[in-house]
């Protein structure tokens, strides 16, 4: 039934657990991740919505008709270039790149808190119960307009940890 949440890690929990992120049609597979930057997508809910479906200036993403569909991402025209992170307004966005180096991985996720981390600071990652997984180093934070108050934080982080880590704790 449309609407309806058949994911017992979000009943459970209220955020989906691994194994439904990767049946989800916004989560690329493992034969993309050495592509580079990619675009994960954790939509799960058949809600109205689709800012990054728009936003996309690679139309690499697909919603369609009817609106509450759940977006699909066609990896291999993904270019990981995060336009879509911010569109979002449930936040569930981010781009990973796992071929950032031998041994780490990036992302570039969304975080509305304050204070804003600071480029070369140590921080705290978590996954999606806010649980700590590892350490990683900022690399950048892009706070501008055209992101509607939504700054973008990218780290870097140890590669073991690439499926794990979604955010960082609050400083």
């Amino acid at each position: 039934m449309p609407g309806h949440c058949e994911h017992p890690g979000v009943k459970l929990s209220g955020a989906p657990n691994r194994e439904e992120l990767k049946k989800s049609p916004g989560y690329p597979s493992q034969e993309f991740w050495s592509k580079g930057p990619l675009a994960f997508i954790e939509c799960v809910e058949e809600i109205p919505c689709n800012p990054c479906e728009t936003s996309c200036p690679q139309g690499a993403i697909a919603v369609g008709k009817p609106i509450t569909n759940l977006p699909v991402l066609d990896a291999g025209k993904c270019l990981g270039c995060g336009v879509c992170i911010a569109a979002c307004p449930g936040l569930a966005i981010y781009v990973k790149n796992y071929t950032y180096s031998e041994t780490e991985a990036t992302i570039t996720f969304p975080f509305e808190y304050w204070p804003l981390p600071q480029q070369g600071q140590e921080v705290v990652l978590v996954n999606e119960m806010g649980e700590a997984v590892c350490r990683g180093e900022v690399l950048r934070v892009v706070d501008i307009p055209r992101n509607n108050r939504t700054p973008l934080i990218t780290v870097k982080y140890p590669r073991e940890f690439f499926e794990e880590v979604k955010s960082m704790q609050r400083l």
